[in-house]
């Protein structure tokens, strides 16, 4: 699957041409799989959980997307083009 029919494991836009990829349960936790993911979505997941939280999520891109402050972030990021940048504020 090419870039242009990808879409970010977190927001569901697609992806434009800069993609990382996420480790849903975290490597140190013991995760192996990786999903592709916009890298304003990818920071926004690190200043908003410990790896120890991504790990109680698991896989579920559902539960995260559950997560109230991560709600307001999708409401935000929704109507913006794929290749969007912003400097990410949070928690660190």
């Amino acid at each position: 699957m090419d870039a242009a029919t990808q879409v970010c494991w977190l927001c569901r836009r697609p992806l434009g041409e800069r993609i990382e990829y996420h480790h849903p349960v975290p490597k140190s936790r013991g995760g192996r799989e990786t999903v592709p993911i916009h890298p304003i979505c990818h920071r926004t997941l690190h200043r908003t959980f410990s790896n120890a939280e991504l790990a109680l999520f698991g896989a579920s891109a559902a539960a995260v997307r559950a997560d109230p402050r991560i709600g307001r972030f999708l409401a935000w990021i929704a109507k913006k083009p794929p290749d969007f940048h912003a400097p990410t504020h949070g928690r660190r």
